[in-house]
């Protein structure tokens, strides 16, 4: 996607507190990337080396990678992957996968082998302590997959353990209430794309307008009878959000569809962690 309709890429930088968040992981830096959409479109090579090397100067604690790195066919995995084998990391590079990674039945497996030849540690209903034992970081499967099962996973952990969830979809913050999640990482939205300033994502007005028309006239008009159910929290976009006892934070995304984003730059985002 030119820059011109993705806009210039930015820098989200936040400070993410956590109630007794031990000693040893005050000021740890992670480095959130997602959405890229590899496919030789919907992502420029000028912002994908932007992003790897500003990722790089930020010098992360851990980069978290939140799916959806294609968007239909696995096979630019294998040229992306060769780009972000680039990325540095002292805890090194965890990732989950997007509902475009399993598009095929042969997605998920051509994906994960890519990203894990190039060492990055992809997690599929699976728990790593990249930053030792007091920091969980859970990684689910897509919200779409039939292995998407939180109980599962989350039931694994003790509740005192602090954790951080990387789930691609914003929509399960809903269903991880169930739990405790420091701090939930997700894409998916890509912010909405095209933002009103002091509104936000031109979704949320969109079905806001659309709730108020009577059914008889929606039904006659075929653009209003356009189901957006690939997301139900549109307020969920983009940013950090409190959820419950939860918190989450949702990506925008690097990769941009048509006809492209306004007021919602692709972005890389830098997280401190800190004590509460």
């Amino acid at each position: 996607m030119h820059w011109l309709l993705s806009g210039p890429l930015s820098i989200q930088r936040l400070t993410v507190k956590i109630t007794d968040l031990p000693v040893s992981l005050e000021g740890k830096k992670l480095v959130q990337m997602s959405d890229f959409h590899y496919d030789g479109v919907r992502l420029s090579e000028e912002i994908l080396e932007q992003a790897i090397a500003l990722s790089n100067q930020l010098k992360p604690d851990l980069i978290l990678l939140t799916g959806d790195y294609v968007t239909t066919s696995p096979k630019p995995i294998h040229a992306l992957a060769s780009r972000l084998k680039q990325l540095q990391s002292q805890a090194g590079i965890y990732a989950i996968l997007g509902n475009h990674d399993i598009y095929y039945k042969h997605s998920k497996s051509e994906i994960t082998n890519a990203l894990t030849s190039i060492g990055v540690n992809v997690l599929w209903n699976q728990i790593a302590y990249p930053l030792g034992k007091e920091l969980a970081l859970v990684g689910l499967a897509d919200r779409y997959s039939k292995e998407f099962n939180p109980p599962a996973v989350m039931n694994q952990l003790d509740p005192d353990i602090h954790r951080i969830v990387l789930s691609h979809n914003p929509d399960t913050a809903e269903l991880l209430q169930a739990w405790r999640v420091d701090l939930q990482l997700s894409g998916h939205t890509h912010g909405g794309q095209i933002v009103i300033p002091g509104i936000g994502p031109i979704l949320v007005c969109y079905k806001r307008i659309v709730q108020n028309i009577p059914n008889k006239l929606r039904y006659r008009l075929p653009f209003l009878r356009r189901n957006y159910s690939f997301i139900r929290h549109w307020e969920w976009a983009q940013g950090l959000h409190q959820v419950g006892h939860n918190q989450l934070y949702v990506n925008r995304g690097l990769g941009t569809y048509l006809p492209g984003r306004l007021f919602c730059p692709p972005e890389v985002t830098e997280i401190i962690l800190q004590r509460a």
